[in-house]
């Protein structure tokens, strides 16, 4: 099998691609992509820290440095949850809330894109698919009786 011929190669150049046009937009303000996508989790009211990870499928030690690097640029502020001293929640600053905005702005403009030029019932079996597929890889039963080897 051809590396092309795969589901996953498929998924990994559209996301490449993807993830490099966020980021050529996101350095135009001084961001990545990453952050523009932590800015979109930030609730108005503050969000706990414990909770973004899990928001947006981050891995912990991913996340904590892209918190510190925007704590760093002024993005956010963290403090301590006035109800539950032991949580701390991420609150957007007027710098954040402008890049949030953009970082919005942006997100919007490519997925209007994408719906005027792909019909809505191709999106439509996309989203079943990719559903489908994102419930099977978490059923993690995908390698117990694996196939015969394929040369790939």
């Amino acid at each position: 099998m051809k590396p092309e011929e795969t589901i996953d190669f498929h998924i990994r150049w559209a996301w490449a691609r993807i993830s490099r046009m966020y980021n050529q937009e996101a350095s135009k303000h001084g961001g990545t992509m990453s952050v523009g996508y932590v800015l979109l989790n930030i609730d108005r009211e503050g969000t706990p820290s414990t909770k973004l990870g899990p928001k947006m499928g981050m891995e912990p030690r991913s996340l904590t440095r892209t918190l510190k690097s925007m704590e760093e640029a002024g993005l956010i502020i963290r403090r301590p949850d006035s109800f539950d001293g032991r949580m701390v929640r991420v609150f957007l600053t007027d710098k954040g809330s402008v890049l949030r905005e953009e970082s919005k702005r942006v997100v919007i403009s490519f997925n209007e894109f994408i719906r005027n030029h792909i019909a809505p019932e191709k999106l439509e079996t996309f989203f079943e698919v990719m559903t489908e597929m994102n419930a099977l890889c978490e059923s993690e039963e995908i390698f117990v009786n694996p196939p015969k080897s394929q040369a790939v």
